[in-house]
């Protein structure tokens, strides 16, 4: 998924007035401030709030539904080669957010979790390196999630 179809979903997003942040790859990317690999999607989370309207506003940019999961994800495919993964958060008072665990239960984002990054010279609100490395666990790691790490590692400076 280009950059710039990255940056066209974002603006879709944000025509909305719904609150986001990117995690995954392009997350990680956010964090350092440039592309660091090849990447399939674009993972957001969003206030759950506005599931609909960003749904709305992609489906009119040609994305179509290929997973639903929800309501803890829904992935869409791109008319092109990208994807949109979005994650519904319920966003709390205090600054946190909830997202609904597969199955039953909660996870739970502490207000930390949230800050702002870079892409192509655009600010972009994405999900803290802490965030990231508790997202990049529990799981056999790819290829792809190793990348990530070890460019966590060098931007916290291990």
């Amino acid at each position: 998924m280009p950059l710039e179809e990255v940056l066209s979903v974002l603006a879709a997003v944000e025509s909305t007035g719904c609150r986001y942040w990117l995690e995954g790859g392009w997350g990680v990317d956010a964090l350092v401030g440039r592309q660091t690999r090849p990447h399939r999607d674009v993972d957001i989370d969003l206030d759950a709030t506005c599931e609909a309207a960003v749904l709305e506003v992609l489906g009119a940019a040609g994305y179509v539904v290929e997973t639903d999961w929800r309501p803890n994800r829904v992935e869409l495919a791109g008319p092109g080669p990208g994807r949109v993964d979005l994650h519904p958060l319920v966003l709390d008072d205090d600054g946190s957010a909830r997202q609904a665990a597969l199955g039953d239960g909660w996870h739970e984002f502490p207000r930390t979790f949230f800050t702002t990054g870079q892409l192509g010279g655009v600010n972009v609100p994405c999900v803290s390196l802490a965030a990231q490395r508790v997202f990049h666990s529990g799981y056999p790691l790819r290829d792809v999630d190793t990348h990530d790490l070890a460019v966590l590692d060098e931007l916290d400076g291990r």
